[in-house]
């Protein structure tokens, strides 16, 4: 059953695709390109996790990581520089660097070899690429980080969703443990809600299987109204 809804919404979302936000626009080439990550999105559940406001809501946030707020400096971030800082460092692994949907955000997305089976000890082989990951976010502090986890469809609904937190988890500690401070870091765990591929086959399960990682700009103008 689960399969049969995963294609029906998938052929849905075929054709909304030119008339939604799953296009992104690539910040080296200005060209407008489909997001992979929004597509999956689609063709699952909804890419109602990524349109929707930051876990924990923004303005608490903002002031609980003190972005802006301790000397009122003037906050300024350059999104694309990020970009391309990421794909430098993350070049090879198989980690997917997107803007999100909204073109508003930076998306991580770890494969399923960050992890074991079962396990939510990081691979000795995505370390390397996580240190880069978490030195481009200690370059670019003015941003908040949500890490979301997400598992394919084999076992019991609560135990996916267990696992996820504890891998969303694994990933904001690994993060913090490399100097990202760990009042910008929320995470959550979404079990098997948001399939980005069908979990009918080994390739759809393995690509569910994943982590990601939300890097949401703050604004002057963010900062001024939490403020």
């Amino acid at each position: 059953m689960k399969a049969k809804k995963f294609f029906i919404s998938s052929v849905a979302a075929l054709g909304l695709i030119g008339a939604t936000s799953a296009c992104v626009t690539d910040p080296n080439t200005g060209e407008r390109k489909i997001s992979r990550t929004a597509i999956g999105g689609i063709g699952g559940a909804g890419l109602g996790y990524l349109l929707g406001d930051l876990v924990g809501g923004k303005t608490a946030r903002i002031i609980g990581a003190g972005i802006g707020g301790a000397a009122g400096g003037y906050v300024g971030y350059r999104m694309d520089e990020q970009i391309r800082e990421l794909e430098e460092a993350t070049e090879g692994s198989g980690v997917d660097v997107t803007q999100t949907p909204e073109g508003d955000g930076i998306l991580v997305n770890l494969p399923e070899v960050t992890f074991a089976v079962n396990s939510t000890a990081i691979s000795p082989a995505m370390r390397d690429t996580l240190d880069g990951v978490a030195q481009s976010m200690i370059n670019y502090p003015n941003s908040l980080i949500d890490v979301m986890g997400h598992t394919d469809s084999t076992g019991s609904d609560a135990y996916n969703l267990d696992l996820s937190k504890r891998r969303a988890e694994s990933v904001a500690n690994f993060l913090s443990a490399r100097g990202v401070a760990r009042a910008r870091i929320e995470t959550i765990g979404y079990g098997e809600q948001y399939p980005v591929a069908d979990n009918t086959t080994d390739t759809g399960r393995a690509q569910n299987r994943r982590v990601e990682i939300r890097i949401t700009p703050i604004t002057q103008e963010d900062v001024n109204e939490a403020y």
